[in-house]
């Protein structure tokens, strides 16, 4: 699978391309995976998004309609300026169609407008601000697999459910962040409930203890955490060490992968509620995509990587039967398209670009109840898509006529 794999490495503010010959010929499709191949999101993301793009290819059979699929890979290293020269080079003199992952929701966001200026697809499986199927929707964006608005959905009501009414957050300072906190806040005021506060760090912190003293100091029902990835480790980590978010008080947090829980550790993560799109041991198609991912990587694939599939998939099999280097119409396509996979259950893509699927919510178990490898959530109920995500009816896409 590794054969036609192009690697784009991004350093500094200059790009660095290693690449065949054979890529500026155009009879074939390119796909581009940008991601954080080492940062803070490399687990949730990086080189297991390309190993999942890799699988789609390999599954269609590694060609559409006798054409040769080629991967080429870029580190964006968490910076929407390299994200946007990266893309503006792949569309404008690289061939590449798609664009698939695009990982933080900074990064993605400044993609989008840069797809619609070259006519190319934008998949982005790998941010999650509902941004990116409101005000910045786009006919060349997908938004597939989860985002904020689910997030508080799911486990912010979960939360409110079990008698917690007042809130403290702790948040991650860029576009994430700030749209989970207020998605939140929404769900928060219109259950009756109260907000305390909020603060924001930047990206890639490795001291959250005053934060943390100042959500305890709140005395706020629920320390929520609107961070992600490493992040998300070291302050639930910080946490334990100080003692906070115990008692009467909860530490939760908003977006939590299972790679997360790993890290951190289930003594650490026990007794946490989660809204998740993916969970490698829901039934026998996830088990078989997870374990052939585990062999690679000696880990569970998470949501964005298992999205990096299936999209992927998606946009393959639409490529048979339209344009693959009109963007505006591969999306119009995908949207036409059924998507019933391991991820994606009775899954379609709505008018406003964002896939529409059934989640799950969850509950970290603790370390007695754990009797095998990564094995670590119990489904508590089943979420469906047409519920879990914003209503069409709210949207402010452009693209929506009211």
């Amino acid at each position: 699978m590794r054969s036609s794999i192009v690697t784009v490495f991004a350093v500094c503010a200059g790009i660095a391309t290693f690449a065949s010959a054979a890529r500026a010929d155009s009879d074939k499709i390119r796909i581009g995976v940008l991601t954080d191949m080492s940062g803070l999101y490399a687990d949730m993301a990086g080189p297991g998004s390309v190993y999942s793009v890799e699988r789609a290819k390999a599954d269609v059979g590694g060609k559409v309609n006798g054409k040769e699929i080629e991967i080429v890979v870029a580190d964006h290293q968490n910076k929407p300026d390299i994200a946007s020269g990266i893309a503006r080079k792949w569309f404008a003199s690289e061939g590449v169609d798609v664009i698939v992952n695009a990982a933080g929701s900074a990064v993605a966001l400044s993609l989008v407008p840069i797809a619609t200026q070259y006519n190319k697809t934008l998949l982005v499986t790998g941010a999650l601000a509902t941004r990116l199927s409101n005000e910045a929707c786009s006919p060349n964006s997908v938004h597939y697999g989860l985002d904020t608005y689910a997030l508080a959905n799911g486990t912010v009501r979960a939360l409110i459910d079990r008698g917690k009414k007042s809130f403290f957050f702790i948040a991650a300072d860029y576009a994430f962040g700030k749209a989970l906190v207020h998605d939140s806040e929404e769900f928060i005021k219109n259950a009756g409930g109260t907000v305390k506060g909020a603060v924001y760090h930047p990206l890639g912190s490795n001291d959250f203890s005053s934060y943390l003293l100042q959500a305890q100091a709140s005395g706020a029902d629920v320390i929520a955490l609107a961070n992600g990835g490493s992040d998300t480790v070291k302050t639930v980590s910080q946490a334990a060490e100080f003692n906070v978010g115990g008692g009467k008080q909860s530490l939760a947090s908003l977006l939590l992968f299972i790679t997360d829980v790993h890290a951190m550790g289930i003594d650490k993560a026990q007794g946490m509620t989660l809204t998740e799109g993916f969970y490698w041991n829901q039934n026998d198609a996830s088990r078989a995509f997870s374990k052939a991912f585990y062999e690679r990587f000696k880990r569970m694939p998470t949501l964005y990587q298992a999205a990096d599939y299936s999209g992927t998939k998606v946009f393959l099999n639409v490529a048979r039967h339209v344009d693959w280097t009109d963007g505006a119409a591969m999306v119009a396509g995908m949207k036409k398209q059924p998507i019933d996979d391991f991820f994606a259950r009775g899954g379609h893509i709505r008018e406003d670009g964002v896939l529409i699927h059934d989640l799950i919510l969850a509950r970290v178990r603790k370390p007695s109840e754990v009797k095998s490898p990564w094995d670590y959530y119990d489904i508590v109920q089943a979420i469906p898509g047409e519920t879990a995500f914003q209503p069409l009816a709210n949207s402010r896409c452009p693209l929506i006529k009211q």
